[in-house]
């Protein structure tokens, strides 16, 4: 077994964005601006943004943040969109989700420049991201598909099975492992709440990407040996035993699984960290204007 340390690769891959705002900078006399708007005070909310916002400041970017009280209107917030798409000095805006219940998440992502769309979620960035097109990626499966490529994991003539079928990460990661690129050309399965038996369909997959949301829910019986094993899961319990109050598990029991896997990523220390490397190198291109010229 060995670690698909995400750790490793988002360090490696930060230092490569950095020199490229630097050129940026150089060139344009302006550095890549990433925009986050954050509405109400969810704590997984709050350390994600906090993370991006200082990792934007490591690699030379600006970022700025919106906070909203969760008793934001949705008018008042679509609003606010609507001025960040029209400052020019801004190449990538975030909402960070979940939203409010009286906001209607597909609204405001849909209402997002899709040129200024730097998380992926817009439907036009999904349709040409389907179409194999130049398009911004959902963050999560681009940092997914670096770990991958960087460690050289063959992936073509693989069968890939993805548990979960989100718009964040199942979906996408799926249309992604099955394209004709690198990685890519995989037979897919994806499989879900609704799938019967799904150690059926585990225990075949060479490449297994679990994206469910539960907590250990993958376990030894349930993969082959010599499988690669991408956990996203991230799944907070609130623990007496570290410093910040909650201990964080995967949606793969480690412990177990690892010792039947070719390689495995560690929660934490895995996925989370190329996460925001995705989110940075759509930004890059953005301000590069590598995708919408």
């Amino acid at each position: 077994m060995q670690l698909l340390d995400g750790k490793y690769v988002s360090e490696k891959l930060k230092v490569e964005i950095a020199e490229e705002a630097a050129k940026i900078l150089e060139r344009t006399g302006r550095k890549p601006h990433l925009v986050a708007v954050l509405v109400g005070h969810d704590g997984g909310s709050e350390t994600y943004v906090a993370s991006k916002m200082k990792n934007c400041e490591k690699v030379g970017f600006k970022s700025s943040l919106v906070r909203y009280e969760d008793t934001v209107t949705e008018e008042e917030l679509l609003a606010k969109v609507a001025e960040l798409n029209a400052d020019e000095d801004i190449d990538g805006i975030i909402v960070q989700l979940p939203l409010p219940k009286h906001i209607d998440p597909e609204k405001v992502t849909e209402r997002i420049d899709h040129r200024k769309d730097v998380d992926g979620f817009h439907p036009v960035n999904l349709g040409r991201m389907q179409r194999n097109s130049p398009s911004f990626i959902p963050a999560t499966p681009y940092g997914i598909t670096l770990m991958l490529k960087e460690y050289g994991i063959e992936t073509a003539g693989k069968h890939c099975v993805v548990v979960g079928r989100s718009n964040i990460v199942g979906s996408p990661m799926s249309i992604l492992m099955a394209r004709n690129t690198r990685p890519g050309n995989c037979t897919v399965t994806i499989c879900h709440s609704r799938t019967p038996d799904i150690k059926k369909f585990t225990q075949d997959a060479d490449i297994l990407i679990v994206a469910i949301g539960k907590k250990n829910f993958i376990t030894a019986d349930m993969v082959k040996d010599g499988v690669v094993v991408v956990d996203v899961g991230m799944n907070r319990e609130t623990s007496t035993v570290t410093k910040s109050g909650y201990k964080l598990y995967g949606d793969v029991d480690f412990d177990a699984v690892a010792p039947k896997a070719s390689w495995i990523t560690p929660v934490p220390g895995g996925v989370g960290l190329m996460t925001i490397v995705g989110l940075l190198k759509n930004t890059l291109a953005s301000a590069n204007k590598e995708v919408y010229s």
